[in-house]
Formats: structure tokens, sequence, C-alpha cells
């Protein structure tokens, strides 16, 4: 671990990584590698800042599924606003109150919401305690609190015990 290369293992993961992205050994495709490979772990040694546990990996696997699925099903609620025009949509901004806590977890539930088509996260809470939401079809602004809590929040509590 030096200055020049802070994760050499990071470094030489994305460089095999690129190399079978761009399925050739040539000289050009090494060369881009390698720089890419140095130049990613300095770019982004500031995320090392954060140290996180998984308490509960196979949790983490079944949130990951979760989410998958939602948002294949949120990409067909989408497209069906979409080609249905006559239909009301119900845009709401929604106060969502946090039960977790530290950076890692409300990063990943704020990208979790935002990953979700037909929602983004708009902005922490000066308090770090709550997100503010858009949502663009809500008919139950708290019936949607209470999904995201049941469905992401919970896990996310599991998984990071925080």
């Amino acid at each position: 671990m030096s200055r020049f290369i802070p994760a050499p293992w990071w470094s030489l993961f994305l460089l095999a990584f690129w190399l079978l992205l761009q399925n050739s050994v040539s000289f050009g495709a090494v060369l881009m590698g390698s720089i890419l490979a140095v130049l990613i772990p300095l770019y982004t040694h500031r995320a090392r800042d954060y140290p996180i546990k998984v308490h509960k990996p196979l949790v983490a696997l079944q949130y990951g599924g979760i989410l998958l699925v939602d948002i294949i099903l949120s990409n067909f609620n989408i497209a069906a606003i979409i080609l249905r025009p006559r239909k009301q949509i119900q845009p709401a901004l929604i106060e969502y109150p946090l039960d977790i806590s530290g950076a890692v977890p409300i990063t990943i539930l704020a990208s979790t919401i935002s990953l979700t088509p037909g929602t983004i996260t708009a902005e922490l809470g000066k308090d770090g305690r709550s997100l503010l939401i858009h949502a663009l079809n809500v008919a139950d602004p708290e019936a949607a609190i209470q999904e995201i809590k049941q469905r992401y929040e919970r896990r996310l509590q599991e998984i990071f015990q925080c």
C-alpha cells in the first residue's frame, strides 16, 4: 500500500476487469487499464473514510433482490403512466422520517429510493433525520412512508445494526 497505489488489490481487480471488458490484451488496453486502475482508487480514497460492517450478509442479498424486483416493477408502472396519459397522476413531496443512522445506511436508502423509477430523494434534512422524497404517483403519502420503512429501512437496520 503506497501513496501512488493506495489499494493495490482494488487496482489489480480494476485492471483485470478492464481487460475483460476490452476482450483484448493489447498494449493500448493494458495502458488505459493501468491508468484507470491507478486513478480510480486515488479519486475514490475518501470513500474508505466510511468503514462499514455488514452484520447480516444474507439480508443484504435479499435487499438487493427486492430492490431489483422493485426497479423492474416500477419501470412497468411508469410505462403504464406514459402509455395511458388519461390516467391522473398524483405527484407528492414526502418528508420521510429516518429511523436509521450513519452516513452509509442513509446513503444506501436515499440511493435506493432514487434508483426506483418514479421516486427521487431530493435532500437530506438539515438535522440528518429525514429525507425529502419526490414521488411521481402517490395516492397515500403515509402508506408510501410505511412501505419504504418495511421494504427497505427495516432491512438496512438489520444489515448494518444501526
